[in-house]
């Protein structure tokens, strides 16, 4: 049988199915291409008020306020907010530490981040909006455009698939390298276990909103990653330099829970202060119920 390729590689009908309804809304203003359901950062003719602006020579009369001249004998325009397609970036790290699993029956969290990255690009074209990717590991791997085709999703998917995950990580260089590529509003999605130097990866996402992206962060990680639940000694091995070392769990889970929880919150923290949208993504979690409970939460709050 020949080894499925593309979207195929990472979702069956029946995850398909289950995202079928689902939609990515962005929370801020946004710069498309199609017409959409997002508020763009453009003046247009949507039904949705926007502003005001002085009547000029050549202004179709028909846009003129009449209550607003009735009120100050001055001639104004009603201008109305734009709606616009969603330009969505996906950005899959696959540094080393991408590459741990704690068990035969999870996948690695590399493998879950290319099955996520899937179901959002599956759902961004469902909606008629447009989805991008890059790729990354001690460089930027791919840059694949945003596009508004399932084909190119399935090209790109393909490309992902290909990879596998590298030795180092650069992550925080990447994600300035990405900033510095996209000049209009977007929304991006990191899917990634940040393991990096975390000053330098906040100040990575701080230059996306800098940019004002809308800018989601999914953290991924294997769960015993959180928990250290681990029954006796073993060795453990860094999986980006090769170095390892010998340990009892039991002897230091605690401190390693502390230390994981502090990693987490100063993540956490960073990310509500700069108004990003930021999740715990765990490989032992269903994708598409991970996918379906955030989406149907974004919506609830973004009302």
């Amino acid at each position: 049988m020949a080894k499925a390729e593309g979207i195929s590689a990472f979702l069956n009908a029946k995850q398909m199915s289950k995202l079928n309804r689902l939609v990515l809304n962005s929370r801020y203003v946004v710069e498309g291409t199609l017409a959409g359901r997002h508020r763009s950062a453009q003046r247009g003719a949507s039904t949705e008020f926007a502003d005001h602006r002085s009547y000029m020579p050549g202004d179709d009369i028909k846009r003129i306020d009449w209550k607003v001249l009735g009120r100050t004998d001055k001639y104004f325009i009603r201008r109305y907010q734009d709606e616009t397609n969603l330009r969505v970036y996906l950005l899959v790290d696959r540094s080393g530490s991408m590459n741990y699993t704690s068990s035969v029956d999870l996948p690695t969290k590399y493998s879950y981040a290319c099955s996520l990255a899937a179901a959002i690009g599956y759902v961004v074209l469902k909606a008629r909006d447009s989805i991008g990717m890059y790729i990354y590991g001690e460089k930027m791997d791919a840059s694949l455009p945003c596009k508004n085709s399932f084909n190119e999703l399935n090209n790109s998917l393909k490309i992902l698939q290909g990879y596998k995950p590298a030795n180092g990580t650069a992550g925080a260089d990447v994600m300035h390298q990405i900033a510095e590529t996209i000049n209009r509003r977007a929304m991006i999605v990191v899917i990634s276990d940040l393991l990096d130097d975390q000053h330098e990866i906040i100040k990575a996402l701080a230059h996306f909103r800098k940019n004002l992206h809308d800018v989601i962060v999914f953290h991924t990680f294997d769960p015993v990653e959180l928990s250290l639940d681990l029954k006796r000694g073993a060795e453990f091995e860094d999986l980006e330099n090769g170095e390892r070392m010998i340990a009892d769990p039991r002897a230091i889970a605690k401190e390693y829970k502390d230390l994981m929880g502090e990693f987490i919150e100063t993540y956490r923290g960073a990310c509500a202060e700069m108004k990003v949208d930021y999740r715990v993504v765990k490989t032992d979690e269903p994708m598409d119920t991970f996918v379906r409970a955030y989406l149907e939460e974004r919506k609830r709050l973004s009302r």
